[in-house]
């Protein structure tokens, strides 16, 4: 895999190659991303306009694109400076008017001589009941008239770069484009009824109506599936070289987890079963495991987890679970505690707070093989850390934990499996663009027993009843989350509307029963308010959404939102989450802000009618689009030029098993389709896949 195909070059080639595009054009499109003539390839039309010729404007629909000859009248100039200019004109049938504003008349009088013929297109409108054409797009004698397109693409500008330019750029990058093998599955291409690639190329930018330009015309969907397909690709590569890297095989007994199935009061659901088989099989082979957990709120993630950890510890070695806070460390370690006694395993804890003779004494219990699991904070990268035999470790991705801590962590263990959890729903186009390298796991479905939280939708305007709500709650021994809302960016104005309600609330339900939690604290403060919490002595919590994580207090029965209509969906229903995980009937109260925008409205009536946080996440994706849904600084989704994410999830279904088919026949790429498929990387730019090969 030495360099860039030949064949590929003139697409490498300077801007400044095309027809039409000198330094300074090229500069602008470079503000557009578009650095040479591949690119302009990709930068597709997004709409087309009609330009066939009609012989007259008579009965057309106005306003409308008109193309038609028509003989040149009188000239009325403006009266005033920037006033309309107006050209009286007749087609075979009808007359209009072209109207010019800051128009110079000698100019005019050259272009358009009276009783001269003209072929005009431009919008059509009535003004007055007149006809007019302002600033028509074209006007050419008629015997040029043929270089005008019947259907002309129109292309996402930049200043300085007009239609015309983008157009002849388009047309002259075409020239370049070579034939190309086939990298497509060829099934699927028979299918579809897919173009070869550069036959596709040539449709996209020759749209014959709107349908052309549509996501699923076939031209379109072809080269999205390239897109996706490479971008599979990629990963699939990196996942093979991931697996390439021997793993240990941890083969359970079933002994441990036997023993800790036979005490749940509940069997577990069968996408628990699901995950845990899954899991199990992963382990057992030689390959290295690298599975992600996707779970909703409530779905029973943490007993999925700990019967993995078990199978570790039943072949023999130990586990590790990683949390990214001190306060989710010890909420692992409480809710795996009970679990681990039925066992008879030795679960421990180590994080930032562990420091001297005692840490150093589970740091030597940990290297001797007596600690079996362990519960940590990144405190447990710490170079003196040391495990006798790690078989598998879980990261609680509530913290984005990268690729980087990934490995760092399979460093303690050589070859240590790897589970990735998450309570954010992902929809699986997306789950497979942004973890495609990984194999994932769903759990769909609740465990019985949990109850369903009704969810009310409230003006803040009833904010007297929310609160006697509450009185009345709080005197029955319940508890509750107060959510404020981050209005900006700045995180003054935060600190002030939570202490504001803070204050609000202490004056009406008294001093001792309301904490309060935010971001600025300092970390020990911030421990003591959720202890108060956790432990009942303060009835109402109020926070900024510091608590959306992972808090577990089985007695907080009611969660309210403060202007719930600026917050995402998925927080919306990760901070609900919050509140149902004890035996008694919970609410959740979003409280809005009236006038609510259409958006506004709908998500709170998708939370009011569901709690599928899968169907929340895909409602969201549609509403909100890929990027904002995982924030796309950093959430590792490619930018691609053509596919959508939002409207072709399944493609890239699709590209996922195309590309791991591909590879784990022709795990070299040497194939013919393979060997294409290399082209294919080249192509999209994809040189950190080409590295893999070159390296692999």
């Amino acid at each position: 895999m030495s360099g860039r195909p030949e064949k590929l070059f003139p697409l490498f080639a300077g801007l400044e190659t095309l027809d039409g595009v000198g330094p300074k054009t090229a500069q602008h499109m470079a503000q557009l991303g578009i650095e040479s003539p591949r690119d302009v390839l990709y930068a597709l039309p997004y709409a087309v306009v009609d330009r066939r010729r009609r012989e007259t404007v008579q009965g057309a629909d106005l306003p409308s694109i008109v193309t038609v000859e028509v003989t040149v009248g009188t000239h009325r100039p403006a009266r005033n400076r920037g006033g309309a200019y107006r050209i009286h004109v007749e087609d075979s049938q009808t007359d209009f008017q072209l109207v010019f504003f800051h128009a110079r008349g000698d100019y005019l009088k050259k272009i358009l001589p009276q009783g001269a013929r003209r072929v005009v297109s431009g919008k059509l409108e009535l003004f007055d009941g007149m006809a007019q054409m302002v600033h028509p797009d074209h006007i050419v004698p008629p015997e040029e008239a043929a270089g005008l397109p019947e259907f002309e693409p129109v292309y996402h500008l930049t200043q300085g770069v007009s239609q015309k330019i983008a157009y002849k750029a388009a047309q002259s990058a075409l020239t370049r484009a070579p034939e190309l093998a086939e990298w497509a599955d060829p099934t699927q291409v028979a299918r579809q009824n897919w173009p070869d690639w550069r036959s596709a190329m040539q449709a996209a930018h020759h749209p014959k109506g709107a349908d052309d330009v549509a996501p699923f015309a076939p031209a379109r969907e072809r080269l999205a599936y390239d897109e996706l397909f490479a971008h599979q690709l990629t990963l699939a590569l990196a996942r093979q070289r991931e697996r390439k890297a021997r793993g240990i095989v941890s083969i359970g007994s079933g002994q441990l987890q036997s023993k800790v199935l036979g005490s749940l009061s509940y069997r577990p659901t069968g996408a628990q079963t699901r995950a845990i088989e899954e899991i199990s099989a992963d382990m057992s082979s030689e390959a290295r495991m690298n599975r992600l957990l996707q779970g909703d709120v409530g779905a029973g993630k943490t007993l999925v987890g700990f019967l993995a950890l078990l199978i570790a510890v039943e072949a023999g070695g130990q586990g590790v679970m990683m949390a990214p806070t001190e306060i989710l460390a010890r909420q692992h370690l409480e809710g795996l505690r009970p679990l681990a006694e039925e066992a008879g395993v030795v679960l421990e804890i180590l994080t930032g707070r562990d420091k001297g003779s005692e840490r150093r004494a589970k740091v030597e219990a940990l290297k001797r093989g007596d600690i079996h699991i362990l519960v940590g904070t990144h405190a447990v990268f710490q170079s003196d850390v040391e495990f006798h035999d790690l078989r598998l470790a879980i990261v609680d991705e509530q913290h984005r934990f990268g690729v980087r801590q990934r490995m760092e962590l399979s460093e303690k263990g050589q070859g240590a499996d790897v589970l990735v959890m998450t309570a954010t729903p992902i929809p699986r186009s997306l789950a497979l663009a942004q973890y495609g390298d990984m194999d994932i796991s769903v759990l769909d479905e609740k465990p019985p027993g949990r109850k369903p939280i009704k969810t009310a939708i409230v003006s803040t305007q009833r904010m007297d009843e929310v609160v006697a709500h509450l009185r009345s709650a709080i005197e029955d021994g319940k508890q509750c989350y107060w959510v404020c809302p981050l209005v900006d960016e700045s995180e003054v104005s935060d600190l002030t509307a939570a202490e504001e309600r803070f204050k609000r609330l202490r004056a009406l339900l008294g001093d001792d029963a309301v904490g309060l939690v935010h971001g600025q604290m300092p970390p020990a403060e911030k421990d003591a308010a959720m202890a108060a919490f956790q432990s009942g002595q303060t009835k109402v919590l109020v926070a900024t959404t510091v608590i959306e994580v992972g808090v577990n207090v089985p007695n907080a029965t009611i969660m309210v939102i403060e202007r719930a209509e600026i917050f995402g969906l998925a927080q919306l229903h990760q901070l609900r989450g919050r509140v149902g995980r004890g035996e008694d009937a919970s609410t959740c109260l979003l409280m809005y802000q009236a006038p609510l925008s259409d958006g506004g409205r709908k998500r709170l009536e998708v939370l009011r009618e569901t709690e599928d946080g899968f169907r929340i996440a895909e409602t969201d994706l549609q509403m909100r689009g890929a990027g904002d849904l995982i924030g796309t600084a950093q959430s590792g989704l490619p930018r691609f030029r053509i596919a959508d994410l939002e409207r072709q999830a399944g493609l890239m279904a699709v590209a996922q098993t195309d590309a791991r088919a591909l590879l784990s026949g022709d795990p070299k790429l040497n194939s013919d389709r393979g060997q294409a498929a290399r082209v294919l990387l080249w192509l999209m730019k994809q040189d950190q896949a080409i590295r893999l090969i070159s390296v692999g």
